[in-house]
């Protein structure tokens, strides 16, 4: 069965052609633009994320599930992140506490990029 020429990317002002989707290169969407933090890419609102960290850290002694770290009392030191211990990617639930803790920066990052992998990992197995 023949495949269909190739298009033009999307964007007015570029002729470059289309490499992935309907864009060129140069103009891919850039994932979770606009929604930088978990709030906003989960749908709920930054007042209940915030009572759900408010909890996870009084349940937890605001302490890394991962190494233990308390958080920093400093307020120019990063604090922790809530995170999801169970990827919503991968089956966990949004806001049940028992899928939320708290991560420092370093554990965070690691988890972040096993992640990524995982993800990436996912996305090729599904393809044809």
């Amino acid at each position: 069965m023949p495949y269909a020429p190739p298009s033009r990317c999307t964007d007015p002002e570029c002729s470059e052609l289309a490499t992935k989707g309907s864009r060129c290169d140069e103009h891919q969407p850039i994932a979770w633009a606009g929604r930088d933090d978990k709030a906003s890419r989960y749908g709920i609102s930054s007042g209940t994320w915030r009572k759900l960290k408010r909890r996870v850290a009084q349940r937890d002694n605001a302490c890394c599930y991962s190494c233990g770290a308390e958080q920093p009392d400093d307020p120019d030191e990063p604090r922790h992140v809530l995170d999801h211990i169970v990827p919503v990617a991968e089956g966990g639930s949004v806001t049940s506490m028992d899928n939320l803790g708290l991560l420092c920066g370093t554990c965070d990052e690691v988890k972040s990029r096993a992640e990524a992998i995982r993800g990436s990992q996912r996305a090729r197995n599904r393809r044809p």
